[in-house]
């Protein structure tokens, strides 16, 4: 699978990250910026997300409780699929004293470097009922390049 997270990718750490997909030393200093580095963990949030591939898409599944699509924006950019939103935590006072807080509310910024074989004129997603959707298309005839390497 070619579709890893990078750059903002919140406390989530892919068990098949290559080197190529580690970014510079900006974007993992960004990284530990954007994901709220340094701050308890109340005050930042970066949603679970599942990525399955077949023939003819890769598709990703973010979980995203709470949130609808106008809280949420999907975008490429040089190559780059990037996921951001915020949600909002509830302000209602009724009195009550939280004696434990652990559901995340703030902004999240998720970025995918996307393999050569993705069609980026052909990504569509959906949410409902807190699952977002994202459905990459592949290119026909394109398929993902495995080399071996010599083990000397």
């Amino acid at each position: 699978m070619s579709l890893f997270p990078i750059m903002g990718s919140g406390n989530q750490v892919s068990r098949k990250a290559s080197f190529s997909d580690m970014g510079s030393f900006y974007d993992r200093f960004s990284d530990l910026l954007n994901t709220g580095w340094g701050l308890p963990s109340e005050m930042h949030w970066s949603p679970s997300m599942d990525v399955l591939e077949s023939d003819k898409e890769v598709l990703v599944k973010m979980d995203v409780p709470g949130m609808e699509r106008k809280d949420l924006h999907v975008e490429i950019d040089e190559g780059v699929l990037v996921v951001r939103g915020e949600r909002i935590q509830e302000k209602e006072d009724k009195g009550d004293n939280y004696l434990h807080l652990e559901r995340g509310y703030g902004a999240f910024i998720r970025r995918f470097r996307l393999p050569d074989y993705i069609d980026q004129s052909h990504i569509s997603a959906t949410c409902k009922d807190g699952l977002l959707q994202i459905h990459l298309s592949k290119l026909p005839g394109k398929k993902k390049e495995v080399k071996a390497i010599t083990i000397n």
